[in-house]
């Protein structure tokens, strides 16, 4: 899976930082577009970018028949991101037949701890 398989994260600007099976790093330049008022990033941004990278933490591990979908997902936001970059770092912490687990750090432009996340994810068959 690529950036071009995710029309969305490609209109928020999300790009790979790095990418291998059971982690991955995204990040994404904090626009206007992407702010609420008060200037800084709207939470569903975020939260689109940890998805975005928990999801790309996971694709690789996944069998050419297989696909996920997100069964939930937890974000503690701790801080606003509002300048610069967010990046978000994923690490698949255990990944079962059927169901895994991801867990996610995002970092502002200045390297501090902005928000964790952990998710559930589902393996499908296709």
């Amino acid at each position: 899976m690529t950036l071009d398989d995710v029309p969305f994260a490609k209109l928020l600007g999300i790009e790979v930082e790095s990418l291998e099976p059971g982690h991955a790093v995204l990040s994404m330049k904090m626009r206007d577009e992407l702010k609420r008022n008060g200037g800084i990033a709207h939470g569903g941004a975020v939260a689109t970018l940890i998805d975005s990278a928990m999801a790309f933490a996971i694709v690789p591990m996944l069998d050419e028949n297989e696909r996920s979908i997100t069964v939930d997902l937890t974000i503690h936001y701790l801080r606003p991101v509002s300048e610069g970059s967010a990046r978000a770092s994923a690490r698949v912490v255990r990944a079962g037949k059927r169901v895994i687990t991801v867990s996610a750090e995002l970092f502002d432009s200045q390297e501090k701890l902005a928000a964790t996340a952990i998710s559930t994810y589902l393996r499908l068959s296709v």
